[in-house]
């Protein structure tokens, strides 16, 4: 009985050796891969397309002299909490609401942020370069503080921006769009709103906007309200900035049409309905809201 294991055994050993013999004659063709792709537009002409842009694969970053700053601004935009604590007050990182580490059209992408930099801000009502727009993200959606604008940090969150737009010239920028439109004439029913946030967000978001983290403590998915989320002076705290995210980007999940997790679940009055409905919760306080829209041309969505 013994020697007809050991006969089995090695017969099979054979078999094995075989097929690793014959797996290793020749390496598989990798799977053809697709960048995305979108078109080049002088920025003073949207109409005229002067070229391609693709989307960069993150192991090209390997091949850029700085590739040690834009790989750490990679790892700053996507843990921003858990690296920047003392910049960071609320339970949120900056790629909580740029999807896809700022990649994908309607998600609030960086791959112009570089290019479309210092412009005027309706908010502000003042020209704002890169440094400060990432410095007002950090003290509205991150409820924090702004970041020395030499830091280490902060130029590596611009190097890895700069890396995405693919050095695309000043006078030019890539065909897509940061956000998607809404209809703004829509008239909220946060009833409604609150139905469709147990139905579609809670999973994810919490019963009561607490958010999900994992394990380690780090965030998964950001809080929607109260004291751990964006503050009032935010944009997502807005009904139609908050609406137009939601109606593109969210739920997360699979969707038969479009990318991962790339929204077109809900309608207009849905996103409208719903955005309202967690927009309009308790948050913190931003003491800075008093200087904005200075021109008086405040929208109709501010909360204050």
């Amino acid at each position: 009985m013994t020697n007809f294991f050991t006969k089995q055994a090695t017969a099979a050993f054979i078999l094995a050796l075989m097929a690793l013999s014959i797996s290793g004659c020749s390496d598989p063709d990798s799977a053809e891969h697709n960048p995305a792709q979108y078109d080049l537009v002088l920025t003073e002409d949207a109409n005229t397309d002067i070229g391609q842009y693709k989307l960069p694969q993150d192991t090209s970053i390997l091949k850029e002299p700085n590739a040690e700053q834009i790989f750490y601004g990679k790892r700053l935009l996507n843990e921003t909490k858990r690296l920047l604590p003392d910049h960071v007050g609320a339970e949120m990182n900056c790629n909580s609401c740029h999807i896809s580490q700022g990649k994908v059209p309607l998600g609030d992408p960086y791959i112009n942020s570089y290019n479309t930099y210092p412009r005027v801000m309706p908010r502000s009502g003042t020209e704002v370069d890169l440094e400060a727009r990432i410095n007002g993200c950090f003290q509205r959606s991150m409820n924090g503080t702004p970041l020395d604008r030499e830091s280490p940090e902060m130029l590596a969150m611009m190097a890895y921006m700069k890396w995405l737009g693919q050095n695309t010239p000043k006078d030019q920028k890539v065909a897509i769009n940061n956000a998607g439109k809404i209809d703004t004439s829509l008239v909220a029913d946060t009833v409604r709103g609150e139905k469709i946030y147990y139905a579609q967000c809670a999973a994810c978001h919490g019963d009561n906007g607490e958010g999900l983290k994992d394990s380690r403590g780090d965030i998964v998915f950001p809080p929607l309200w109260g004291d751990e989320s964006f503050n009032i002076g935010a944009g997502m705290a807005r009904t139609y900035k908050a609406a137009a995210f939601i109606k593109y980007n969210m739920p997360m999940g699979i969707q038969k049409k479009g990318l991962w997790g790339h929204g077109n679940v809900l309608s207009d009055q849905d996103a409208v309905d719903v955005a309202e409905f967690f927009a309009h919760k308790p948050r913190p306080d931003f003491p800075g809201k008093v200087n904005d829209w200075p021109s008086g041309k405040k929208p109709k969505d501010a909360r204050y």
